[in-house]
């Protein structure tokens, strides 16, 4: 399904420095990885907390003009990007990329953990630095749920059955899951009330977690994990991100879980379009 309306935001943060040649992409990449590094763990932001999220992938089509004003529709379409949303940050003043990503903590943390953008492109000119965030038109078709569910898993135990690095944590490989009607009900339902209600987080609505809505659909499993995704239009580009994100990987990973069931859900109206839960169980 294609969404074809599309938000343009831009937002600017001087901190009133005088501008010096420094140092060039190497800088601009170490913000991408500390971007990344921030969203891949929870963070009080707006009084909130966020969830974990897969990285942004970097993509060169959204590397901008540094300085100076930029129509970003006409920008992109230029560069052939199949923009949806898309928000331009500027900043005027950081010496370096953690200068840059501190201005970001401080100014922005509300753009930088917005489920919905799935790349970036960083520019920078002196102490100029512009970070563009966006989420593409949704492309290729989906089978339904029960068949995306179904290649996720084949995915997954594509994934479990090599050694890996979690962030942090060792895994060895592991015994491969099976499908599980139920959780794959029970993700399909959670995929769709993040879709319709527009948000994404583990717990529902309802303030329900992941196990409550297990134990609500019937599952007699007593360990419960859960992954979930948002913007991804593949389940290549979903179960990459995860193994990216040292959280989202190490329940992957995770030798405790046995069985899986894994659903997305789509809606035009909301923010990132379509959604996806995996959810990990062992009986």
């Amino acid at each position: 399904m294609r969404v074809r309306s599309f938000i343009l935001r831009f937002a600017t943060l001087s901190l009133g420095l005088l501008g010096v040649a420094t140092a060039g992409a190497a800088e601009e990449a170490q913000l991408i990885e500390s971007i990344n590094a921030y969203r891949s763990q929870v963070q009080r932001c707006a009084g909130q907390a966020s969830a974990e999220l897969p990285p942004l992938a970097a993509d060169p089509r959204l590397v901008l003009p540094a300085s100076g004003g930029t129509d970003l529709q006409a920008s992109l379409a230029r560069a052939s990007y199949p923009m949806v949303n898309v928000q331009a940050i500027s900043l005027s003043g950081p010496r370096d990329a953690q200068a840059a990503m501190q201005a970001l903590r401080e100014s922005f943390c509300q753009v930088v953990l917005d489920p919905q953008f799935v790349d970036i492109g960083v520019s920078r000119l002196d102490r100029d630095w512009r970070i563009v965030l966006a989420r593409p038109l949704l492309g290729g078709r989906l089978g339904d749920w029960q068949a995306e569910g179904q290649k996720l898993l084949e995915q997954i135990n594509a994934a479990r059955a090599q050694a890996r690095q979690c962030g942090s944590q060792s895994f060895g490989a592991a015994p491969p899951l099976a499908w599980n009607a139920t959780l794959g009900a029970t993700a399909e339902g959670h995929s769709r009330a993040m879709a319709n209600g527009n948000f994404f987080d583990h717990r529902d609505r309802d303030g329900r977690t992941p196990g409550d809505r297990a134990e609500l659909a019937g599952y007699g499993g007593q360990r419960i994990g859960e992954n979930i995704a948002a913007g991804l239009d593949a389940t290549r580009k979903v179960v990459d991100g995860w193994l990216a994100s040292p959280g989202h990987c190490a329940n992957l990973m995770a030798p405790q879980f046995s069985e899986l069931g894994a659903a997305y859900a789509v809606d035009p109206k909301s923010d990132a379009g379509i959604y996806w839960t995996a959810l990990f169980g062992a009986p």
